[in-house]
């Protein structure tokens, strides 16, 4: 997979795409990650991109020209663009998967007031939301559905089964994780999690996944 990121703070995301998973998913080449400041494609010979909105209001919004000669030159046949905004759809393990599919992706980072929305209009395929809230610019938003779709890309991770334990992968949150030692200030590991009785520590997992899922979402029990 190829993914291109258009920002206008694109060195945010640099020392967060070399480290780690996604880092060694580049270095075994399951992943091409290429970053870029929408400002090169600027035709102001101050590498101006934006202005204020028509109708007024506060802040400015990016021009269409700067992202579309971006899109144009960056996109090809099989490119799919995503703009990473509040009201976009939201980022979830079905969409990940789908989005890990593809041989390109544009992440298109919003600032300031957002973009022009005849770029929406035209180039986008897919508007993404992280959440209901607001950052400062969508570059931080790229951070994370970059790391969320490329866990499902076959090969990445070390042990794709994890994948089926993760919370969301079927709709119920995970179960509580314990590790050495078997005491820790007055407090064990569940006995059955000792018992080397496989059957059993799936049935305990899966109860757990119910009862957490419900305590502290049960609106996923009702999707």
């Amino acid at each position: 997979m190829i993914i291109d990121l258009i920002s206008l703070f694109p060195e945010m995301l640099d020392g967060f795409l070399n480290a780690s998973i996604i880092a060694r998913a580049q270095k075994k080449q399951l992943l091409q990650y290429r970053s870029h400041n929408l400002r090169q494609w600027s035709s102001s010979k101050h590498f101006k991109v934006d202005d204020r909105p028509f109708g007024g209001g506060a802040g400015m919004v990016l021009q269409p020209e700067p992202i579309a000669r971006a899109i144009n030159e960056l996109g090809g046949e099989g490119t799919y663009t995503v703009f990473l905004c509040p009201d976009g759809i939201p980022l979830k393990t079905n969409v990940a998967k789908a989005l890990a599919q593809k041989p390109h992706i544009i992440f298109l980072s919003g600032h300031y007031e957002g973009i022009d929305q005849r770029i929406r209009d035209r180039y986008i395929n897919l508007e993404l939301s992280i959440g209901d809230y607001v950052l400062t610019n969508g570059t931080l938003a790229a951070a994370v559905a970059i790391d969320v779709i490329c866990r499902h890309i076959p090969g990445v991770l070390g042990n794709e089964t994890s994948l089926g334990q993760d919370s969301f992968a079927d709709g119920l949150l995970t179960f509580p994780q314990y590790t050495q030692p078997r005491i820790f200030e007055n407090m064990a590991v569940p006995e059955v999690l000792l018992s080397g009785d496989h059957r059993a520590i799936e049935g305990w997992r899966q109860r757990q996944r119910f009862e957490r899922t419900q305590k502290l979402r049960p609106d996923l029990l009702n999707e």
